[in-house]
């Protein structure tokens, strides 16, 4: 065994000993989803500490020059053969909205046998205990010490809290130290509790601050309460509240209406002190807020029919039908890649030519976008790592949108195919929107880029809405005589009702025309500018009542196999039709404002877009404030609500509340209202208005300042539709020449031709249906994904890890389905 001491020598220098903060992948293959338990084991670097599956160590070596690899297999103990005549013990049921953790739901637990040693390359030399007391003490002192620092080192994926997810943790409210108690000789008794508003006598919620006992929010279903507590709290601003009836030694609910969130108190008995409430005596009255969502996730009905359960299904191996773990909560993913990667795009991009990519993959691949791309197998550990890496929401473990999910990896993919082929194109397509005055009756035609169709449910269209309207009537009746409530019936929603929802004319009541150079009526029509290769059609069941309380439509739609939608295809400007001038509307000013000297030195009496710096600081938007005020009273930042209002036009609480949905998530989205074309501050001109903020964020996803400055510019500065823009004129920009002055060639000759439109594939409007995504649970923040994908004309459920050939598909409850167009 002098060889293998001679080796070792050589490459002593090489074996590194993993130090605190070290990323140690021992648990997943770098370039493929092979682990430990797969054929070959796993080959850990010794010196990268990156993970190699035995069909990928030698490309590592040849490309890296490593030769020590520390060998981890490990093979699953053989389970009892039942012979004793014991069985398995029933499953417990959960005590807390958890995963992997004890009382939580259950997952499968393995139990392995590992074997441990150092291999070195190229010969394969595997080194022994006794080849290591053979040698020198300093070889013998430095392998043994990188192996057992392997071996100890906690791997990424448990960083990442792979198998496990806790619901329950909870953090400190940032009010409990030093929350002000009023001193108003309130005590509350230790039972016997009534809202104060309403007298309702369950889920009750009493005030930290003040002590007035109020009940909690409405349900979606119109239980709960009556919003009570809510509403003292917008009223006097007191932040927290504890729930009667969950008060024990041990703890109690405790809501922060700040926060919006579940918190912890640490002064708790101090502050239920306060108003009498000894916590020492409690006692547990009312199911917790964890034990009522429990009760959702496992709500009896939607969840059996989504996952087929009561049957015995049929589970199906091979090539495309590997499950996928569920890394806690990550169901949302693991749902949306299965249909990506049934998808030919996605597959020649990230599949077909994986030894290219893995040839082209920087040192540390698992921060690789196209190489943590193709995987679509066991665990996806590291794609979810980095696809998530510093987004507020897919960065951690909690339930997330699938829909918005896979807007956001769409957009990622779009990011890093900038060259070369792009496989979301298999879903790009153009809406076109058709605008006509009617006091003119001349139209306007927009068109924009869109991936996803969102179809509304037009709820009274329900083909049983006399059913519907008959034991709502009898729910009303048992309610008034105490008697047990009838279950409400699912609403079903005809698909052809849904389509005629999202194409019937729009009436908007404030539209400025330029034809008549006024406010007028004008009717907004939409359809297909293209069909793309594959439309995904995104059923919008999540919803807000009338008091904007989140809710869930529960609907069957009878969503066909096959679809045409070629009658919805926009023909553009009509034979003798007039379009409108093109002409910008006046700015929203205060009335008090003269109009005269607005347009400034840069202006002209045909083009008012650019305006004068300095006045803009003077002119302050009419903003509705009504519509304003409602927003904030739903705990949204002033300066979100002004923005929704001005850029909805003054249009109403319904559009303004659907803009501050769309806008949550940017990072600008409580910061001060700029008007477009003004200047952030006093004195610039309207050229150096550019945000550095913005310019840096755009620049950040790998776009030139030239390019991010011409984006910001061709949308009045504003950030998100910055992005917008910039993705749907990837070629335009990718053959831009930017001049010294950090303008293009043809804006420096004052070109002002439009730039070319994005990249779209057309064809004809006739699609089948190939796979649909199910939504289980009350919100997409809870709840199970599950995903049927149809295979050789074989529905086949993808649950995880559990995949099955389907014996009833639920096409009715699905939230995301996809088709793709059919062969002409």
């Amino acid at each position: 065994m002098a060889g293998v001491g001679e080796v070792l020598m050589s490459v002593l220098s090489t074996i590194r000993v993993p130090r605190a903060g070290d990323r140690v992948h021992k648990d997943e293959c770098a370039l493929s989803f092979s682990s430990p338990e797969s054929e070959g084991g796993l080959y850990v670097c010794m010196n990268s500490f990156l993970g190699f599956g035995s069909q990928y160590v030698e490309r590592h070596h040849a490309r890296t020059g490593q030769r020590a690899y520390l060998h981890i297999t490990r093979v699953r103990k053989k389970e009892d053969d039942g012979s004793s005549g014991s069985e398995d013990p029933p499953k417990k049921k959960p005590t807390r909205l958890a995963i992997g953790i004890e009382g939580g739901f259950d997952i499968e637990q393995e139990q392995y046998e590992e074997d441990v040693k150092v291999v070195l390359f190229p010969e394969r030399l595997e080194v022994t205990s006794d080849d290591l007391d053979s040698m020198p003490d300093v070889v013998m002192e430095r392998v043994s010490l990188s192996m057992a620092g392997l071996m100890a080192a906690d791997s990424v994926s448990h960083a990442l809290q792979v198998q496990q997810w806790d619901g329950e943790v909870r953090q400190e409210s940032r009010h409990a130290a030093d929350l002000k108690q009023l001193d108003n000789g309130i005590k509350i008794p230790p039972s016997g509790w009534r809202c104060e508003v309403c007298d309702l006598q369950e889920n009750l919620w009493m005030n930290l601050t003040d002590g007035k006992v109020m009940c909690g929010r409405r349900y979606f279903d119109g239980s709960g309460g009556n919003n009570h507590a809510l509403q003292h709290f917008q009223e006097t601003g007191h932040p927290l509240a504890v729930k009667l009836g969950t008060i024990t030694p041990d703890g109690a609910d405790v809501y922060s209406y700040d926060e919006d969130d579940m918190v912890l108190d640490s002064k708790l008995p101090e502050h239920l002190s306060h108003f009498g409430i000894d916590m020492m005596t409690m006692e547990k009255t009312e199911r917790t807020m964890t034990e009522l969502e429990i009760a959702v996730n496992q709500r009896v009905g939607e969840w059996e029919v989504i996952q087929e359960s009561g049957t015995t299904l049929k589970p199906l191996f091979g090539s495309g039908l590997t499950g996928m773990k569920n890394l806690g909560n990550s169901c949302y993913l693991n749902s949306v890649m299965q249909v990506l990667f049934t998808v030919p795009d996605f597959q020649t991009k990230y599949v077909s030519n994986i030894d290219k990519i893995f040839d082209e993959a920087p040192s540390d691949p698992t921060q690789d976008f196209k190489t943590q791309g193709d995987q679509a197998g066991i665990a996806p550990r590291m794609f979810k790592a980095l696809v998530g890496r510093g987004h507020p929401e897919f960065s951690t473990n909690r339930q997330q949108d699938a829909q918005e999910f896979l807007l956001y990896f769409i957009n990622m993919v779009e990011r890093n195919c900038r060259s070369g082929m792009n496989p979301s194109e298999a879903f790009r397509f153009l809406v076109e929107e058709r605008i006509v005055c009617q006091q003119s009756q001349k139209a306007k035609y927009t068109q924009r880029v869109d991936y996803i169709v969102q179809l509304p449910v037009p709820m009274d269209q329900a083909s049983n809405i006399e059913e519907m309207q008959e034991t709502e009537r009898r729910r009303e009746e048992a309610e008034s005589s105490g008697a047990p409530v009838p279950p409400a019936p699912r609403a079903c929603i005809p698909f052809s009702a849904c389509l005629a929802a999202w194409s019937e004319p729009e009436t908007l009541t404030d539209f400025w025309s330029s034809a008549v150079h006024a406010k007028t009526t004008a009717t907004k029509t939409t359809c297909f500018a293209s069909f793309p290769d594959h439309l995904v059609i995104q059923i919008k069941k999540f919803t807000f009542g009338l008091d904007w309380v989140p809710k869930k439509l529960d609907v069957s739609i009878d969503v066909p196999d096959t679809l045409d939608l070629s009658a919805l295809r926009g023909m553009g400007q009509q034979p003798g039709e007039e379009l409108l001038p093109e002409v910008a509307p006046p700015p929203l000013m205060t009335p008090d404002v003269e109009v005269k000297g607005i347009l400034g030195p840069h202006g002209n009496e045909e083009d008012d877009s650019l305006y004068s710096p300095l006045l803009c600081q003077s002119v302050s938007p009419v903003l509705d404030d009504s519509t304003v005020s409602q927003l904030c009273e739903m705990g949204f930042p002033l300066e979100a609500c002004r923005k929704a209002v001005y850029y909805t036009g003054n249009t109403g609480i319904d559009a303004a509340m659907n803009w501050v949905m769309g806008h949550m998530d940017d990072p600008d989205f409580s910061a001060p209202l700029v008007l477009p074309g003004c200047s952030s501050a006093p004195g610039t001109t309207p050229t150096e208005s550019i945000s550095e903020e913005h310019l840096a964020t755009i620049v950040s996803m790998g776009f030139s300042r030239e390019q991010a400055t011409r984006a910001l510019r061709a949308t009045s500065n504003i950030l998100e539709r910055a992005v917008d823009w910039i993705f749907s004129h990837l070629d335009d920009l990718e053959s831009m020449e930017v001049s010294e002055g950090g303008r293009s060639a043809a804006e420096s000759e004052g070109s002002r031709e439009p730039p070319p439109g994005p990249r779209v594939r057309d064809g004809a409007g006739k699609y089948e249906l190939f796979a649909f995504i199910s939504h289980m649970g009350t919100s997409t923040m809870c709840g199970h994904y599950v995903c049927h994908i149809k295979k050789d004309q074989q529905w086949v459920i993808f649950n995880d890890q559990k995949v099955c050939a389907s014996e009833k598909p639920p096409k009715d409850l699905g939230y995301l389905y996809f088709y793709r167009r059919m062969p002409e």
